[in-house]
């Protein structure tokens, strides 16, 4: 079992190589010029620095990149910032809900500790204390994603209120925020991305595009083809 779950967290070249298979197939690259070629070789070494976490200098993507696709770099990482600043800016409602959480908590804390010592009546009336503040919990985020479904972005995890789905008012099962220092948090936000990822993304876009007479294969058109290979049979 244990294999099976290092397997998921490696990279997929298959995958990787059947994307690539796809693409040549529907949109082959003709033969370069010495000029693309020589671009091409630049922008491939390039992408392996950033792989490697090597910081690439801006003047050094101006100089390989075309106008365009250092525009293109650009907005994508304005994107980023905005939806940092965005995240800063936590709903009230969510902000009750976190609170909540907190309190829920501590008493949760303050039982384990009395717990450990021996005092185990003293803990129970922490843990009943936390259980309701759970309870309470899981009814505000009902209520939140009820009347604003779009907040579900905030969350670490997918969220169903349907019987028999992982949620529970208990302080393991109760979604965190993504802006949480929580130990139980899941995962951050998957629309975050770093500098890094953004400039390889756009080199890889580049690297792409060299050669290929049709329409650039645009950040959407990528995304849509990496969810196409990735769908279940």
């Amino acid at each position: 079992m244990s294999e099976w779950l290092d397997n998921q967290k490696k990279p997929n070249g298959n995958h990787h190589k059947l994307l690539q298979k796809r693409i040549e197939k529907t949109n082959p690259r003709r033969k370069l010029t010495s000029e693309e070629t020589k671009r091409l070789s630049k922008l491939e070494g390039i992408a392996d620095k950033l792989r490697r976490g090597e910081n690439v200098q801006n003047r050094q993507l101006q100089t390989w990149l075309r106008e365009e696709e250092y525009e293109q770099l650009e907005c994508e990482w304005k994107e980023q910032l905005e939806l940092r600043n965005e995240l800063k800016d936590k709903p009230s409602d969510l902000k009750r809900y976190e609170e909540k959480l907190k309190q829920a908590t501590f008493y949760y804390n303050r039982a384990e500790g009395y717990s450990s010592k021996g005092k185990h009546s003293t803990a129970k009336k922490f843990y009943d204390k936390s259980e309701s503040l759970c309870e309470d919990a899981l009814a505000m985020l009902q209520e939140i994603l009820h009347y604003d479904s779009s907040l579900r972005v905030w969350f670490d995890r997918d969220i169903s209120f349907e019987v028999g789905s992982d949620l529970s008012a208990d302080i393991v099962s109760l979604p965190r925020l993504v802006t949480s220092r929580s130990n139980e948090k899941l995962s951050d936000d998957s629309r975050l991305t770093s500098k890094q990822s953004v400039k390889l993304a756009v080199i890889e876009r580049a690297m792409h595009n060299i050669g290929r007479d049709a329409a650039p294969a645009s950040k959407p058109t990528a995304s849509k083809l990496d969810k196409f290979l990735n769908a279940d049979d």
